[in-house]
C-alpha cells in the first residue's frame, strides 16, 4: 500500500472513531443518570469480587499507565526501524504520539467533567474525572502502536503478537469497570479516543513525514510493487519505489 493510500485509510478510520466518540460523549453528557449498561455492569462487578480476582485486576490495571505503555512503545520503535537512526526516530515518534494523546485526553476529560461511580464501590485508587478512561486510552494507544509495528515488521507470529497486545489493552479497560472506578461508557470512550488519535497520527506520518525519514519502514518481506504500479510520489526523485 502506497503512502497516500495509507494516509487516506488511517484518516478515514480516525475520523470514524472521532465521530463515534463525539456521539458517545454527547450521549453521556445528556443522559443525566448512568445508562443501564453502566449501572448493570457496575452492579455485577461489585457482586463478583473474590480476593484473587481483585488482586489480579489491580496488577493488570496498573500496567495501563506509567512506565509499561512507554516501554512497549519504545520496543515497537526498535522493532519498526531497520537502522539505528530509524529506531531512534520511530521510538521518539511513538512516545510523542502517546504523550500528546494523553495530554489531549486529559483536556477532554476536564471538559466533560463526568463524575466517577460512587466511591463506596471502588476497589482501587483513582483520581480525576471519569470520561474518557485514562488507563484505557493509554493502554489502547500503546497496543495500537505495537500492532502497527508488528504488522509492518514481524516476519512470523504477527497474528499471535497482535492478539496479545490487543487483549492486554481490552483487559486493562475492563479492569477499570470491574474495580468500580469507571463506567463502561468511560472505557468505550477511551477505546474510541485512542483509535481516533492513532488514525490521526498515522495518517499525518504517512502523508507529511519526509521520505528520507521513513524509507525502509515498510514490510520486512520487501515484496516488489505489482507490474505497472507507478512509484509513490512521496518517494522523491531518484529513489526506487518502496525504498
Amino acid at each position: 500500500m502506497r503512502r497516500r493510500e495509507t494516509a487516506d485509510l488511517a484518516g478515514s478510520v480516525g475520523l470514524g472513531a472521532w465521530a463515534a466518540f463525539t456521539v458517545l460523549g454527547l450521549f453521556v453528557a445528556g443522559s443525566g443518570a448512568p445508562p443501564a449498561v453502566d449501572s448493570g455492569l457496575l452492579s455485577w462487578s461489585v457482586a463478583h469480587r473474590p480476593v484473587v480476582a481483585v488482586a489480579a485486576a489491580r496488577v493488570l490495571t496498573a500496567t495501563g499507565t506509567g512506565v509499561v505503555p512507554y516501554a512497549l512503545v519504545a520496543l515497537a520503535g526498535l522493532l519498526l526501524g531497520r537502522t539505528p537512526r530509524q529506531r531512534v526516530l520511530t521510538a521518539g515518534l511513538g512516545a510523542a504520539c502517546l504523550a500528546a494523546g494523553q495530554a489531549l485526553r486529559y483536556g477532554v476529560m476536564e471538559l466533560a467533567a463526568r463524575p466517577r461511580p460512587p466511591r463506596q464501590d471502588w476497589a482501587t485508587h483513582a483520581s480525576g474525572w471519569a470520561f474518557p478512561s485514562g488507563h484505557t486510552t493509554t493502554s489502547a494507544l500503546a497496543a495500537g502502536l505495537v500492532i502497527v509495528a508488528v504488522c509492518l515488521r514481524a516476519p512470523r507470529g504477527r497474528t499471535a503478537l497482535c492478539l496479545v497486545a490487543g487483549c492486554w489493552a481490552v483487559l486493562v479497560g475492563l479492569t477499570r469497570v470491574y474495580l468500580g472506578v469507571h463506567w463502561f461508557t468511560d472505557v468505550a470512550g477511551g477505546w474510541l479516543f485512542a483509535l481516533g488519535w492513532l488514525g490521526a497520527c498515522l495518517g499525518a506520518a504517512a502523508r507529511w513525514l519526509p521520505s528520507r525519514l521513513v524509507a525502509g519502514l515498510g514490510p520486512a518481506s520487501g515484496a516488489p510493487l505489482e507490474e505497472g504500479t507507478p512509484p509513490d510520489p512521496g518517494d522523491g526523485p531518484g529513489r526506487p519505489p518502496g525504498a
